[in-house]
């Protein structure tokens, strides 16, 4: 597995929009092949980037409860439906994991999801996981480190306790964080000083500012990729400045 990045934040932070336009970035910095996985069961990554999507791999582990084709074993199932749903684009590809869990045991449809998403993978350099607020989900499924955790919050209190709550939370997990850092978008003012919890998990140069942008809202209520922002939006201009100090070590 190569360079491993996760999205986590409050839900309408601008998180999704945050994971589009690095994205765009890597790929215009030669940082590919990617395999970006949706992670949120809202998903709508797909929409920002701007490709189809066709089916989510709990559409599969649905499925495989009730319906596996006489004469096809459940991993040769799975494997084919993992195939049907990967999005294949240019430099990247996408694959959604969809909605929760329903009533009913899951655990072999996940194990097998966990194995076959773990050998798929082994085949990209970098691996960009948008995840729900919590991340049990990208701890559950793939069990690796990660080399840069992007918490994006509003500037709101709820939503910078949500970031802090999260960052206690993979502290806790089987997983080795090497770079958290606190992104707080849709800023429009002066911030008052950060609260005590901010500080007790990120240091100054583990806390970024991005602008609010009333491009973003015109660009969705037009259904227009977020990827396509012009160069010169705000936000795309305030988002690389940040990419470009995070990823500075691994940028080709």
């Amino acid at each position: 597995m190569g360079y491993t990045i996760a999205l986590g934040g409050k839900g309408g932070t601008g998180k999704t929009t945050i994971a589009g336009l690095l994205i765009r970035y890597m790929l215009r910095h030669g940082m590919k092949p990617i395999l970006a996985v949706d992670a949120d069961s809202n998903s709508n990554l797909n929409e920002v980037l701007g490709v189809p999507l066709a089916a989510t791999l709990s559409d599969a582990r649905e499925t495989m409860k009730t319906s596996v084709p006489v004469g096809m074993t459940k991993d040769v199932f799975m494997e084919l439906k993992l195939e049907e749903s990967l999005v294949e684009s240019h430099g990247f590809d996408l694959i959604a994991m969809g909605r929760p869990e329903g009533p009913g045991c899951y655990c072999a449809a996940n194990n097998l999801l966990s194995s076959l998403l773990e050998r798929l993978m082994n085949n990209y350099e970098y691996l960009l996981v948008d995840n729900e607020a919590g991340m049990e989900h990208f701890s559950r499924l793939t069990q690796k480190d990660v080399d840069l955790l992007l918490l994006v919050s509003d500037p709101s209190r709820r939503g910078l306790a949500a970031a802090c709550r999260i960052a206690d939370l993979v502290r806790s997990l089987p997983m080795r964080v090497a770079k958290p850092v606190l992104v707080v978008n849709q800023v429009t003012a002066t911030l008052p000083p950060w609260p005590a919890e901010v500080l007790k998990n990120f240091d100054q140069e583990r806390i970024a500012l991005l602008p609010a942008d009333p491009l973003v809202a015109d660009y969705d209520l037009a259904g227009k990729p977020t990827i396509t922002l012009p160069d010169d939006a705000p936000l795309v201009r305030a988002s690389e400045e940040l990419f470009d100090r995070v990823l500075r070590p691994v940028v080709k």
